[in-house]
């Protein structure tokens, strides 16, 4: 994690005879003043606090030596005798290279014992994403239910959103009326809101599609919308979407997750700003080294 140059130190006392547990307290309120999931936040932390039930309780994080944190590391993996999955240690590296890059770069210490740390980063599975023939076959099912005689515009609603705004499965099941604003001077665009503080990075307002909005005014008449969006279980908007893609002649199971990614990869082939991308589909800038990774690789793997 770097941290701005401007933002305050959390903790001005902190110093290289400070010890790990007030030191750690300190790096915890400035995780969590940068925005990070109160998951992200947890899993650093009891990282550190591990390292610090290793070390001697009188070592200051100025005394702190590379040699030692690899010790840690060999112990972790060979000698604690709890099983440490190549993902964990992975992400144990990087918390230690985040807390004394952070600790470096405010001048509490010279030197940073974690730099010369190898990182062993673990991508897990690349997920599975729907072509643009895959796409547009299950639009066109979807079109063609808007357009019966007796017209349903809610899996073109649906479907459609998912693909253009990449929300997750809890925050459209969340989505109501209010969160849609369509008369705005800067074109339509929904608000994505979160009743959590700790969850306020997640918050974002993403731009909708005109054909999106038109279908959405006659789905809105049709099921008679007054607050949620999608007033169903999340269990029925499953088998909605599963529905489509079976009726679209996909082997794919359409899924939340998938049109997620798909939203997500299709902005990335229109070399949309990175930072955009990741504020769009309101993730923080750890979590984004991860995603755009995996971007880059479907990227690839998908021409």
């Amino acid at each position: 994690m770097c941290p701005e140059n401007d933002t305050p130190l959390p903790s001005a006392h902190i110093s290289p005879e400070s010890l790990l547990g007030p030191s750690i307290q300190a790096w915890q309120i400035y995780l969590e003043d940068q925005g990070n999931s109160i998951h992200t936040v947890k899993a650093f932390t009891a990282d550190l606090r591990l390292l610090a039930a290793y070390l001697p309780p009188d070592r200051g994080v100025g005394r702190i030596t590379t040699v030692e944190l690899n010790n840690f590391l060999e112990w972790m993996q060979n000698q604690r005798g709890v099983p440490c999955s190549p993902k964990t240690l992975a992400r144990r590296i990087t918390s230690l290279k985040a807390f004394f890059r952070w600790l470096t770069q405010y001048g509490v210490l010279a030197l940073d014992p974690a730099e010369k740390i190898v990182q062993k980063s673990v991508i897990s599975p690349l997920p599975i994403v729907l072509t643009l023939t895959e796409v547009e076959k299950a639009l066109n099912v979807a079109l063609a239910h808007r357009q019966k005689s007796k017209p349903d515009a809610r899996l073109y609603t649906l479907f459609s959103l998912l693909l253009a705004t990449g929300l997750k499965k809890g925050e459209c099941l969340n989505l109501t009326t209010h969160h849609i604003e369509l008369e705005s001077a800067d074109g339509p665009y929904l608000y994505v809101r979160y009743p959590s503080p700790q969850h306020r990075f997640k918050e974002r307002k993403i731009s909708l599609p005109g054909e999106w909005v038109q279908a959405f005014g006659e789905y809105r008449v049709q099921y008679n919308i007054a607050d949620r969006v999608f007033p169903w279980s999340q269990r029925r908007l499953e088998y909605l979407l599963e529905d489509l893609g079976v009726e679209a002649g996909l082997e794919k199971h359409i899924s939340f997750d998938m049109c997620r990614w798909t939203c997500a990869l299709t902005d990335w082939r229109s070399a949309q700003d990175t930072n955009k991308i990741r504020q769009k589909l309101g993730i923080s800038k750890i979590q984004w080294r991860e995603i755009g990774m995996k971007l880059e690789r479907l990227d690839q793997e998908n021409h």
